[in-house]
């Protein structure tokens, strides 16, 4: 669930900053293992004090309408961890973030930061695509004690695999912006050549198959 046209301006912040990237002939590997003509290194805006605010803006907006009750917010490291930041900031909330994998030294800390069970928590994501990393975070954080509100993402591909899971496991999720807002947009970019937009179109079908040979 999103706003269309907020959607359509995230999309195009990331790529005026350069973060969408494509590559058909050399695709690139996601830890999931699938191959894909695209990444969206939504890390770069953060170089872009006029871009990374107007984001910012659509985040608290989108925990204004949709996650209203939200008390703390918990970063997935180590993309979503300076957006989660800067909106907790924004919003005078607390906030922690949740590593991969617990810590190798010191005091071992999967989570950084403190959980208060009584808190709505807010789990805040760079970018979705098959939903592991997001759901993953999400059930550290629910073993370690925290009610977990929701999950607030600036992109989604918008997989079916990803909503299935989020939906078995009772997670409510909103992102800023999706893949159909990103070819949308690209769409009216003529540098764009319109092969590359229908190879978009293609993987999106069948991203866990797509090869760069089934072009």
């Amino acid at each position: 669930m999103r706003d269309s046209d907020s959607g359509l301006k995230v999309a195009q912040y990331l790529i005026e900053t350069q973060a969408v990237r494509l590559s058909p002939d050399e695709p690139f590997r996601w830890a999931s293992g699938w191959l894909s003509p695209v990444y969206c290194d939504n890390r770069r805006i953060l170089s872009f004090p006029v871009v990374r605010n107007q984001v910012l803006e659509g985040l608290v907006s989108a925990v204004e309408q949709h996650f209203a009750a939200t008390e703390a917010i918990a970063a997935v490291a180590t993309a979503g961890l300076p957006m989660g930041a800067l909106l907790a900031d924004r919003l005078g909330l607390p906030f922690c973030y949740v590593r991969a994998k617990p810590k190798e030294h010191g005091l071992g800390n999967r989570i950084e930061g403190i959980i208060r069970p009584e808190r709505q928590v807010l789990v805040v994501e760079d970018l979705i695509s098959t939903g592991g990393s997001s759901l993953d975070a999400v059930e550290a954080l629910r073993e370690a004690g925290a009610q977990v509100l929701g999950l607030l993402s600036l992109f989604n591909y918008g997989f079916p695999v990803s909503e299935e899971k989020f939906k078995k496991a009772g997670l409510h999720s909103h992102s800023l912006a999706n893949l159909d807002d990103l070819i949308l947009v690209l769409k009216e970019q003529t540098k764009w050549e319109q092969k590359k937009l229908e190879l978009l179109e293609r993987w999106r079908l069948k991203p866990e198959s797509w090869k760069p040979d089934s072009n």
